[in-house]
């Protein structure tokens, strides 16, 4: 892991890197981005940063400028593939370049099957990019002990989004994914998505994406993943479809435009 930080630069090995005081440990509060680097390229990094500074906002930190995160990537990038975290405490902007996970093309092609868990109501900083994922990491952790790979929120039935990714369906020839205002994470590849293709944003209860005839995830470092089951039942054939296949290859293709 390469880590840097705007208060102190390119970071040795072992050097500390958060202050024992800083709010992001105390409690939780601190926002963050997570991105793909194609070939030492950070793949739709202005949008991230868009986003990065209204979670700042949201949590009223320090605000951040393009410029001061742009000097931080340069500081880290190599070259190579990889996963580029940036993250604004409350002392200090740091961004880390580590190895993408193993596994994602073997997920890929398998397709995930997903867990719902329904939460009653979106959460108070729905749609905000936050480190307090513990609920979210414990409700994937279930998912996976009951034999998925994953966690599908709900509210009251209505669907919402994974752990970690948008979620999207595809039934008559139409592709959807949950609205907003549903309480869903702005994803950045999912705004990718949505300029690629005609999409319905919608308000859907569980049962619209269980009949579907296919359905994906889409995050920035999975990118488009295909999702097969839905609480031990499949979704259309039980294999990845053909809209995740053409949205994924279009993703590529714009990473290295």
């Amino acid at each position: 892991m390469r880590i840097a930080s705007a208060a102190r630069g390119l970071l040795e090995d072992g050097a500390p890197v958060f202050r024992a005081d800083d709010e992001a440990l105390l409690r939780g509060a601190a926002a963050f981005e997570t991105l793909r680097v194609y070939a030492g390229r950070p793949f739709l990094l202005a949008e991230h940063v868009a986003r990065l500074q209204a979670s700042i906002a949201a949590l009223a930190l320090d605000p951040v400028e393009g410029s001061e995160v742009q000097a931080l990537v340069d500081d880290l990038l190599d070259g190579a593939d990889g996963v580029l975290r940036l993250y604004r405490t409350s002392h200090d902007l740091v961004a880390t370049l580590t190895a993408l996970p193993p596994g994602l093309e073997e997920e890929r092609a398998r397709g995930l099957a997903l867990r719902t868990f329904d939460l009653g109501a979106p959460a108070l900083l729905a749609g905000i990019k936050a480190t307090s994922y513990a609920d979210a990491f414990a409700a994937r952790r279930a998912a996976e002990q009951a034999g998925a790979d994953d966690v599908l929120f709900l509210a009251g039935g209505i669907v919402l989004e994974a752990a970690t990714a948008n979620i999207w369906w595809c039934s008559g020839g139409r592709l959807h994914t949950p609205a907003l205002a549903a309480g869903v994470l702005p994803g950045v590849t999912r705004g990718l998505v949505l300029g690629l293709e005609e999409v319905d944003e919608v308000i859907a209860d569980v049962a619209e994406l269980a009949a579907a005839d296919e359905a994906f995830l889409t995050s920035s470092i999975r990118e488009v993943m295909p999702v097969v089951a839905l609480d031990g039942a499949p979704i259309g054939d039980g294999r990845p479809g053909p809209a995740a296949a053409r949205l994924q290859a279009a993703l590529r293709l714009r990473s290295v435009a």
